[in-house]
């Protein structure tokens, strides 16, 4: 089979690999589409910790079954669309001892530590296969980068009565705008660029802000009657970004982290304690977060066209990477056409 290989830092290229063959309770399927991740982009530039080269990328997935392997419930339909959730968990570490097995300490992704899912066939246990009625294949190659937005919004516990504010709305941001929208949170959304501002508001923000042409603390109090926002997710992963998290939220407010931060982030700690703040992190997704985002994009409330940057096939993957390495803030979503 075809596939698209990162070989070290900066080189790509497309490779022969032997076809997987489905084992027990696995099912072999044919990729359709696969979405570039942001660790995908971090990966070809040498700054992914997790990954090792050569790597198969992709964890965004929209495929169709194939076959089945042995031990495969009747349900296996060939031909049926799914999407796949990427990520292992061990069962033993503290994580999944207490359910929760989307931050499993030795968790494994489709993409990074292990060979994913731009190549023309992917096995895949049964138990890991999402099949949502209703979605096209751009939309079930959406699924996997929405879910990551959704629990952090189930993280902050984000409700009716909440004003939230999303700083970055890149592809994971408008995860959390959607998701808190959903829930009838009143949505502020934060960036830089006014096109993935308006975006936002497609996506259900109902007021936006650009922190690089306002003042983002003015803005927030007078959104806020000077209160600040119950909740912030931070989606960017800057420095800057994780201090305005502090600052912007309200006394006895919540702040979800997302974003890795690529340097060290210094905080004024007083204001963790006059603000009783609850910090919490947010890591890949559960399985509920999975239903949700495919019930979310089958209402057709999710503007999936306008995210979509580019769309190329697996021979134009390279230059399409290469692009969004050149100028990262022009790119909210590549998705590859196997």
């Amino acid at each position: 089979m075809k596939a698209f290989c990162i070989l070290e830092p900066g080189r790509t290229g497309i490779v022969d690999r032997p076809g997987p063959e489905p084992g027990p309770g696995e099912v072999l399927l044919r990729v359709r589409k696969v979405g570039f991740c942001g660790s995908d982009l971090s990966t070809f530039l040498g700054r992914n910790p997790l990954a090792s080269y050569p790597r198969i990328p992709g964890h965004e997935v929209a495929a169709e079954i194939e076959r089945a392997g042995p031990g495969v419930p009747a349900g296996a339909r060939p031909g049926t669309p799914v999407t796949v959730v990427p990520y292992t968990s061990c069962g033993e570490c503290a994580a999944c001892r207490r359910g929760r097995p989307n931050a499993c300490r030795r968790n494994e992704t489709l993409g990074v530590q292990r060979d994913g899912a731009m190549a023309e066939f992917l096995a895949v246990p049964w138990a890991k296969v999402v099949a949502p009625p209703r979605l096209s294949l751009t939309e079930l190659a959406l699924v996997e980068p929405l879910t990551v937005g959704f629990h952090a919004v189930d993280r902050a516990g984000i409700g009716p009565a909440d004003t939230v504010a999303v700083l970055g709305c890149g592809m994971i941001g408008l995860g959390a705008v959607a998701g808190a929208s959903r829930r009838g949170a009143r949505v502020i959304a934060v960036d830089i660029d006014d096109a993935k501002l308006r975006t936002a508001l497609l996506a259900g923000a109902k007021h936006p802000v650009n922190s690089r042409t306002s003042a983002l603390h003015a803005e927030i109090e007078r959104l806020t009657g000077g209160r600040g926002a119950d909740v912030v997710v931070e989606a960017a992963g800057l420095p800057s970004t994780y201090r305005a998290a502090v600052d912007e939220v309200a006394f006895a407010g919540r702040v979800v982290c997302i974003g890795y931060a690529k340097e060290e982030v210094a905080f004024a700690t007083k204001l963790f304690v006059q603000k009783e703040i609850d910090l919490r992190g947010s890591r890949n997704a559960a399985p509920g977060d999975f239903e949700a985002a495919a019930a979310h994009l089958a209402t057709g409330a999710f503007p999936s066209q306008a995210v979509l940057s580019r769309e190329v096939p697996l021979e134009g993957a390279a230059e399409a990477l290469a692009g969004w390495a050149r100028d990262p803030a022009a790119i909210t979503k590549i998705v590859v056409d196997l």
